[in-house]
């Protein structure tokens, strides 16, 4: 099984070492290259980073690569066993290697991440408290136009208090190619309407925001056989600090 697993990463910076992982530096148009693969080359969308973070990476996968199976992690982030350490060198040894994939990929048609569990709101209010209310509610007006066989499972993910985070995913190529004519057509159409002008360097991300919402969207729509795992940290999370920021957000977020 030809496995390609690439992990989107914009700095130097520890790679695993089975030949699975394809380290890919992401918006590398115009930038010095670290010695990886590059998103800037042959079909890419590399120099939109700033607005669609990892997705130029998937995007670069989408068109240029051949394989059979294809993944997405980050350069801090990756899909392996469950571990209660906090030592780096531990935690990369709990990382996923190709026989744990081939064996997964046996039984089930796509790997996600555990959910990230919101409790106190729902997916809908929590993107409209952290990011724009507008650009959402015109994703949702062109699934409603373009995808309306998708505004059923639109309107359930968003309802829901739980979602798959980080655009991260292993699966077959043919399904790969499926999800992103589907994601980018999307994207693409919701681009000239949104205006960026007035957007921190946090909220520009918002084609990368939006694409973790729609990947879930997408998944409820196809009803794949899906199998959550662990994803192994490799820099610990200051948990207070971002439940603070989450609570912020959530009460003194900004009028459009």
């Amino acid at each position: 099984m030809d496995i390609r697993i690439i992990v989107a990463t914009h700095k130097t910076y520890w790679m695993p070492r089975d030949p699975v992982y394809l380290p890919l530096q992401v918006g590398a148009a115009g930038k010095e290259k670290l010695g990886f693969q590059t998103d800037a080359e042959g079909d890419n969308i590399s120099r939109y980073n700033p607005y669609y973070c990892e997705l130029t990476g998937l995007y670069w996968a989408w068109k240029n690569l051949s394989c059979d199976v294809v993944g997405l992690c980050h350069y801090r982030r990756y899909f392996g066993h469950r571990t209660l350490t906090h030592s780096p060198e531990k935690k990369k040894k709990a990382i996923f290697h190709k026989k744990d994939y081939e064996a997964l990929l046996r039984e089930y048609d796509v790997i996600v991440p555990e959910k990230r569990h919101y409790y106190i709101e729902s997916v809908r209010s929590q993107y409209e408290h952290a990011h724009h209310k507008r650009d959402l509610d015109l994703v949702e007006q062109i699934i409603a136009q373009k995808y309306p066989a998708y505004k059923a499972a639109f309107e359930a993910v968003m309802e829901r208090r739980s979602l798959y985070l980080w655009n991260m995913f292993v699966m077959d190529k043919e399904r790969f190619d499926a999800y992103c004519a589907w994601l980018f057509d999307i994207l693409f159409l919701l681009e000239p309407s949104v205006s960026l002008k007035d957007y921190s360097s946090y909220e520009a991300r918002v084609f990368g925001f939006l694409a973790e919402r729609l990947w879930n969207v997408w998944l409820e729509k196809q009803q794949l056989r899906k199998i959550e795992v662990p994803v192994i940290m490799l820099e610990n999370v200051n948990w207070p600090r971002k439940i603070g920021q989450f609570l912020k957000r959530k009460f003194n977020h900004a009028e459009e």
